[in-house]
């Protein structure tokens, strides 16, 4: 925590009082224990009477709790306000990332997010060009398979990942998809090198597809955001896409507070 080099004396009572919230989240963060009235006032360089009454403001508002060790944390509100701002940014910033890709491409483009072991398309963009029929929005398909379930359990380990598979039945239409969670793990692998998924005929034959995990403000992953079209048309140009795709889901990521998770 950096000390404050000087207070302005016109801050105002709720400018103070999210210093002091700021402050309980980025201490509490690092230490992962509450925080005391006498740590808060000194790294603010505050009078800790006044510190205490900020405090008392605050939990009296339930923006922050007070432990039985007399030290002080975010109260759960927090968290579930941060959660339904980051659920529909994911939808209005992500269609706009979207719809920019889209037409930059050529190409059909997806966000899906993982539900049990499939994922959920929850926005698409797609162009006349892609020649895709109907919509995808709210269908599930199996993750082993699916074009965004490599993006979604990328920062997954790897006894996360067979939990998710642990009742899975590893069938599918696509000629080319992973026969077992083994497998599966080890494209998973190969993706993560390479800084993109390729899912090449694994859903169904002749689609194929590339994409990137989109993070979010805790720094975990949130959702797979995915170019998707005929095998034909989009392999040769894998690198081209998969550039595009990983710049499109880091733009939204940053949206949705990435880097502050990671103190970028």
């Amino acid at each position: 925590m950096t000390l404050r080099d000087d207070v302005a004396p016109e801050r105002t009572s709720m400018g103070r009082g999210m210093d002091v919230v700021s402050c309980v989240a980025e201490m509490s963060a690092t230490s992962g224990q509450g925080v005391s009235v006498q740590t808060i006032a000194r790294a603010l360089q505050r009078d800790r009477s006044q510190v205490s009454r900020t405090l008392a403001a605050l939990a009296e508002e339930r923006l922050v709790s007070r432990g039985p060790d007399g030290r002080y944390r975010l109260a759960w509100a927090w968290y579930a306000s941060a959660e339904q701002l980051v659920e529909r940014r994911l939808r209005s910033d992500g269609l706009s990332i979207l719809d920019e890709l889209s037409a930059d491409v050529g190409e059909a483009c997806f966000l899906g997010v993982l539900e049990g072991d499939a994922t959920v398309t929850i926005v698409e963009s797609v162009p006349p060009a892609a020649r895709l029929i109907g919509s995808w929005v709210g269908r599930a398909y199996p993750a082993f398979c699916s074009d965004a379930g490599q993006a979604v359990l990328w920062d997954a380990s790897d006894e996360e990942v067979r939990g998710v598979f642990s009742r899975t039945s590893f069938r599918s239409a696509g000629p080319n998809a992973a026969a077992s969670v083994d497998e599966f793990l080890v494209r998973l692998k190969e993706s993560r090198a390479r800084g993109y998924a390729i899912v090449a005929e694994e859903a169904e034959p002749g689609l194929y597809s590339v994409s990137a995990p989109v993070w979010d403000f805790r720094g975990e992953v949130i959702a797979g955001l995915q170019i998707v079209g005929e095998r034909r048309r989009l392999e040769s140009r894998s690198e081209a896409l998969g550039a595009a795709c990983v710049h499109a889901a880091e733009r939204l990521s940053a949206m949705l507070g990435a880097g502050e998770a990671r103190g970028e």
